[in-house]
């Protein structure tokens, strides 16, 4: 049975050169920008009220740093289930370019060439929600904009198709809970600025 009272907030990493430009970012390990710093610590005193049962970052640095500079990376482990959606041969180009090669293409129902589908990333999010749903309390997760997507999709028992229609910007609020005992999104996509 689910723990009604359990939240999940998902924390994606602050803003980098490349999240500004529209790049798809997976692999490539892009650092924070200045704004991406001061964004991000803007999340500290809002998590600083919350006790988590259990933190997860991505491997990638922008989303450990993120974590580090709302206070709570001595508190995490390092999640591989979370790293962002890998892109093959569309890392580091922006939907639009893809688009002009490739009409239609959307990374939620096609995926990548060379990289993951749509369904290996939702396995992924399951895996890490299985982690998530065995906590004994709060959770706390830093990772990136794609994989929190479908994460709060395969959540709300959707495909990974579904985290198409969720806008997610950088440095955002993002609270998964229950409405009763079913899976619920609380708070989406909530600037703290």
């Amino acid at each position: 049975m689910a723990n009604s009272a359990q939240k999940i907030f998902l924390i994606r990493h602050g803003e980098t050169e490349w999240s500004r430009a529209g790049k798809h970012t997976g692999v490539t390990d892009v650092p924070l920008t200045e704004q991406g710093r001061r964004t991000a610590q803007l999340l500290q005193p809002v998590l600083a009220r919350e006790q988590f049962a259990l933190v997860l970052s991505s491997p990638l640095q922008r989303a450990r740093d993120t974590c580090e500079l709302v206070g709570l990376r001595k508190f995490a482990a390092v999640e591989p289930d979370l790293i962002e959606w890998n892109y093959g041969e569309y890392e580091g180009l922006t939907t639009k370019q893809i688009q002009s090669a490739r009409p239609g293409w959307s990374v939620f129902h096609h995926g990548c060439p060379g990289g993951e589908t749509p369904q290996e990333v939702a396995a992924r999010a399951d895996r890490v929600l299985g982690k998530v749903r065995a906590a004994d309390g709060d959770v706390a997760l830093f990772a990136h904009g794609h994989i929190l997507r479908v994460l709060a999709a395969r959540w709300i028992d959707q495909p990974a198709s579904f985290g198409e229609h969720l806008l997610l910007d950088t440095a955002t609020l993002n609270v998964l809970g229950y409405y009763y005992d079913t899976p619920a999104l609380k708070i989406w996509n909530a600037p703290i600025r």
